[in-house]
């Protein structure tokens, strides 16, 4: 595959780290689990969104767009990364929120919204839960557009094929890291959400033939959906970067039983993943998606999944600024 094709801006400058969590492993008691810091990306508290903005950027640029405009749950990490991106290019950023859980936003919340507004976002808009987004962005656009402005949408996680790149760029840089380290990885696991992240690494993975299973742990969807919409996106990549490695629904791996009452809704394996991590090896996860996508990895490992002696790599999205607004919660003994 070549992605030095397509443009890019690179916000940072490294190969995130791939770490063994040797006390982590061992409180497990199963795989050797290694984790894929993509926390440590850069903008105001790091995240995947990162890699998929260097792309969308680049696109944005190149149109001549003067405001980035993009949406979110009330606490979106996406949103904070791409506000952040704007900043570094010189341009004007502006949110939609939506109130997934009704009455939710709260401007002078902690996590998050505190760094919207520390970072400058130029407006914000929150519009009620199930709300059409795309639509809401394109309203506003046309708004923007009235007044002489170049708008730019970046869609909800930046999960379209022009920002899934850039976790099909990870993929390539997982599979280079690992070379060097002399480290076989036998399954991957990360958060499945609005798809770009786990499309984007089974198309690298597919278009490297490195033949490693990603297993998505869905923090919104149930399985059918979220499988259909991880599928759909994949074969868009596979088009455009002309992978000749058949992909089908079977290379979708997809567990849905982590969710709990809904997205961005505390559960209790959350909390012992959250917490169980931070206490072994002092790395934070957030709430609404890595927390959920460990507990899920130790649900799976407890029940024999993964096996003792594998070598399993979790991506660790980021999202870590969200936790201060989840303090009660995270600070619960289970």
């Amino acid at each position: 595959m070549n992605l030095a094709k397509f443009p890019r801006r690179r916000y940072t400058a490294y190969d995130t780290p791939i770490e063994f969590l040797p006390n982590f492993t061992k409180a497990l008691g199963g795989p050797n689990i290694y984790i894929k810091r993509d926390d440590l990306l850069e903008g105001a508290g790091g995240g995947n969104k990162t890699r998929k903005l260097e792309f969308l950027m680049a696109d944005a640029l190149a149109q001549g767009a003067d405001t980035i405009l993009t949406c979110g749950a009330v606490q979106s990490n996406h949103c904070r990364l791409t506000l952040s991106a704007a900043i570094k290019e010189g341009l004007k950023c502006q949110l939609i929120l939506e109130e997934r859980v009704a009455n939710s936003y709260n401007k002078n919340a902690s996590g998050n919204n505190y760094l919207f507004r520390l970072l400058g976002v130029e407006d914000i808009r929150v519009v009620p839960g199930g709300s059409d987004m795309m639509a809401e962005l394109e309203k506003l656009a046309e708004e923007l557009r009235a007044k002489g402005r170049r708008p730019y949408i970046v869609p909800g996680g930046g999960s379209n094929k022009i920002g899934s790149l850039g976790y099909v760029a990870c993929a390539q840089e997982i599979l280079s890291q690992t070379f060097d380290m002399g480290l076989n990885i036998d399954h991957i696991v990360c958060a499945s959400g609005s798809t770009g992240t786990h499309a984007g690494l089974v198309a690298g993975m597919k278009g490297e033939n490195a033949n490693i299973p990603v297993t998505g742990i869905s923090v919104n969807r149930k399985e059918d959906v979220q499988r259909k919409a991880v599928y759909s996106l994949v074969q868009e990549l596979a088009e455009e970067l002309d992978i000749k490695t058949p992909i089908s629904m079977d290379d979708i791996t997809v567990f849905d039983g982590y969710v709990g009452p809904g997205y961005s809704l505390p559960t209790d394996s959350m909390v012992e993943a959250v917490q169980l991590l931070a206490r072994t090896e002092a790395i934070l996860l957030d709430p609404v998606y890595t927390g959920k996508t460990m507990a899920g990895l130790i649900d799976l490992i407890r029940k024999g999944y993964f096996k003792k002696g594998e070598n399993v790599l979790f991506i660790h999205t980021g999202g870590w600024p969200a936790l201060f607004a989840y303090t009660d919660v995270t600070l619960e003994e289970k």
